[in-house]
C-alpha cells in the first residue's frame, strides 16, 4: 500500500490534482473562520464578564453585534463544508470513473491474463472502488487541513501566549506518531481483510458457474460447508479491523484529550495569578482543540480510506501489469505478404508445474492455410492466444514479417485478424446485433449472406440473445461466429483467419457449407481442429504436444 496520498492517484487521476488544490483554498478560508470565531467568542465573554451582566440595551449593546457576527461566521463554515463535500464527491466520481475505465482497458489488452480471476476484478471495479468515496470525502480533506491549519492556528497562538505555543509544540508529534503505529496495523489488517473478501468473491463465483455439474453429480450441497467457512473468515477479518478502527480512534482521543487538558490547565493556573489575562486566555483556549483537531481527525479517517486505497492499489496493480508489456511499439506488417513464425515458444501459467505450451516452431507462409494438431489438451488453444496476443510467451519469439510480437500494436495487429474461438463470445441483442461486431457498417442482405454461407440459413436476424450467448446452441453460436469472421475478413478488411474447432457439434451437412465458406474466404487461416473436413484443407499440419494417432491420421 501506498503512503498518505498516492502518486499514482495523482499521476492518472487528474480529477485529484484540482481537487488538492480547491480543499487548499477552502481549508484556508476555513482556517481564518476558525480563528475570527475564537476572537468574536472570547471578546464576548470576556466582556459579559467584565460587565458583570449582559445589558442588550445598555453599554454591553454591541454583544448581539458579536452574536450576529458569529452566526455569519456559522453560516460560512456550514456553506465550505457543503463545498467541501461537493468538490470531494465529485472528484471521487471522477476517479472512480477513470481508474474503471483504465481497469478495463488493461484486462481488454490481456483477457486471459489468470493472475487476476473476473471476480476480483468485478469487485474491485464495483465494490472496492466504491470504498474510496470515505478517501475522498473525508481522509484527504482532512489531511490537506493536517499540513497547513495547525501551523498557522499555532503561529496566531505563538503571539498571544508563547507557553500554550510550547505546549501545542510538543505535544502534537504525539498524535501523528502513535498514528502511524496504528497505521501500520491497520494497512496490514485491510490487506487480509480485502484477500479474504476476495477469496470470498471467488468461490463464490466458481460455485455459480459449475452448479450445474454439481447438481447432476449430486455434490452442490457438499460446497455449502467450504462456502460458510470462507464467509466466516472474511466475517473474522472484518470485525477485526472494526475493532481496530475503534481503539484507536479511542486512543487518538486520549491524546488530543490529555494535550488540550495541559493546555486549559497552564492557562487556568496564570489567569488566578494574574499573569494572564481573561480574554487571552478565552481565545488560547478556543483555539487550541483546533490545533489539534485536523490531526486527530487524519487518524480518525485513516480507516474510512484504508478499503479505497487497498483496492486502489490492487488495480493500480492491474493497469502497471499491463502498462509494462507495452513498451514502445510499432505498425505491424501487411498479413497479406508477412510470415508468421513461432520460434521455440513456449507458455507456463503461474502456479503450474508444467508448461502448457512447449518449445512450438512453425513458420506460415501469407495466404496457406496451417492446421495445429495433437491430443486435447496439448496447447493448441494457448498457441493461438499467444499469436493474438492474448498471452506472453513465458520463453521464444513470435515473429510477424521479423518483427517481434511483442513490440507490435496489439490493437492493429488484431485489426487484421477474424477469429472464432470453441466458445464464441456473444453479447444480449439479436444475431444481427452480434453479427456487426465483426463490421457494424454492414447491411441486414449482407448479414443475411454471410449467415447463409456460414451454415445458419435457418437463424433468423431478429432473433434475440441473452447475456453469453443464451438462447443459442453451441453449434449455432459457431455458425454466428464463422459469419461475424466472413464480414470482418471481406468487409473489415481483416488477412488472418483464426479458427478453433469451429464445426464441433455441427452436422456433416452444415460442416460442408463451414468448410466451403472457410476454402472461399481467400485469406490464411490457422486451424484448430479434430475434424477430417477442415483437415483436408490445410496446406501444412504442424503437431503440438504429444501427437495421437488419431491427429496424425
Amino acid at each position: 500500500m501506498a503512503g498518505p496520498l498516492d502518486p499514482r492517484l495523482l499521476k492518472r487521476a487528474t480529477a485529484t490534482r484540482g481537487f488538492l488544490v480547491a480543499v487548499a483554498a477552502t481549508g484556508i478560508v476555513g482556517a481564518c473562520c476558525i480563528i475570527v470565531q475564537a476572537w468574536l467568542i472570547a471578546q464576548a465573554v470576556s466582556g459579559v464578564f467584565y460587565a458583570g451582566s449582559i445589558d442588550f440595551d445598555g453599554p454591553l449593546a454591541g454583544f448581539s453585534s458579536y452574536l450576529w457576527a458569529l452566526a455569519g461566521v456559522f453560516c460560512l463554515r456550514a456553506g465550505l463544508s457543503w463545498l467541501n463535500s461537493w468538490l470531494a464527491h465529485r472528484a471521487s466520481a471522477s476517479v472512480k470513473s477513470q481508474l474503471r475505465t483504465d481497469l478495463m482497458a488493461a484486462r481488454l489488452a490481456r483477457p486471459l491474463d489468470a493472475s487476476t480471476p473476473s471476480s476480483t476484478l468485478i469487485h474491485l471495479a464495483t465494490q472496492g472502488l466504491d470504498a474510496l468515496d470515505g478517501y475522498f470525502s473525508k481522509y484527504l480533506p482532512q489531511l490537506v487541513m493536517a499540513a497547513f491549519i495547525p501551523l498557522l492556528i499555532w503561529v496566531v497562538i505563538l503571539r498571544q501566549d508563547t507557553e500554550s505555543a510550547i505546549i501545542i509544540a510538543i505535544t502534537i508529534p504525539l498524535i501523528p506518531f502513535f498514528m502511524a503505529l496504528i497505521g501500520v496495523t491497520t494497512r496490514d489488517q485491510v490487506n487480509r481483510r480485502l484477500k479474504y473478501q476476495t477469496r470470498l468473491a471467488n468461490h463464490f463465483a466458481d460455485l455459480v458457474t459449475g452448479l450445474p455439474t454439481l447438481q447432476v453429480f449430486g455434490r452442490a450441497r457438499a460446497q455449502l460447508r467450504g462456502l460458510r467457512e470462507t464467509e466466516g473468515r472474511s466475517r473474522t477479518e472484518t470485525m477485526k479491523t472494526l475493532r481496530i478502527a475503534f481503539l484507536s480512534g479511542g486512543v487518538l482521543e486520549l491524546l488530543a484529550t490529555l494535550s488540550v487538558a495541559l493546555v486549559a490547565v497552564t492557562v487556568g493556573f496564570r489567569v488566578v495569578a494574574g499573569e494572564l489575562d481573561l480574554t487571552t486566555a478565552l481565545f488560547v483556549l478556543v483555539l487550541a482543540p483546533e490545533a489539534y483537531l485536523p490531526v486527530r481527525m487524519v487518524g480518525v479517517h485513516f480507516h474510512d480510506s484504508a478499503d479505497g486505497t487497498a483496492a486502489a492499489d490492487a488495480v493500480f496493480k492491474v493497469i502497471e501489469s499491463s502498462l509494462e508489456a507495452e513498451a514502445e511499439v510499432v505498425v505491424p506488417p501487411d498479413l497479406g505478404s508477412a510470415e508468421i513464425c513461432f520460434d521455440q515458444v513456449s507458455v507456463q501459467y503461474p502456479g503450474t508445474d508444467r508448461p502448457s505450451l512447449d518449445n512450438l516452431s512453425f513458420t506460415m507462409r501469407p495466404g496457406d492455410v496451417l492446421a495445429l494438431i495433437g491430443r486435447s489438451g496439448g496447447g493448441k488453444s494457448t498457441a493461438l492466444s499467444v499469436l493474438m496476443g492474448f498471452v506472453a510467451p513465458t520463453s521464444g519469439t513470435v515473429r510477424i514479417g521479423g518483427l517481434d510480437l511483442a513490440r507490435i500494436d496489439l490493437d492493429q495487429w488484431r485489426r487484421q485478424i477474424a477469429w472464432v474461438g470453441q466458445n464464441p463470445g456473444m453479447l444480449r441483442g439479436t444475431i444481427a446485433s452480434n453479427l456487426r461486431l465483426g463490421y457494424d457498417q454492414a447491411s441486414d442482405d449482407q448479414l443475411r449472406e454471410a449467415l447463409d454461407r456460414a451454415g445458419g440459413s435457418e437463424l433468423a436476424l431478429d432473433r434475440t440473445i441473452a447475456d453469453d450467448g443464451e438462447g443459442l446452441s453451441a453449434g449455432e453460436r459457431r455458425r454466428v461466429a464463422l459469419a461475424r469472421a466472413l464480414l470482418r475478413i471481406e468487409l473489415g478488411g481483416a488477412k488472418l483467419l483464426v479458427l478453433d474447432e469451429p464445426t464441433a457439434g455441427l452436422d456433416q451437412a452444415t460442416e460442408a457449407q463451414a468448410v466451403a465458406a472457410v476454402r472461399a474466404a481467400g485469406v490464411g487461416a490457422i486451424v484448430v481442429s479434430h475434424r477430417e473436413a477442415l483437415l483436408k484443407l490445410a496446406d501444412e499440419m504442424v503437431a503440438v504436444g504429444e501427437v495421437t494417432h488419431g491427429a496424425d491420421a
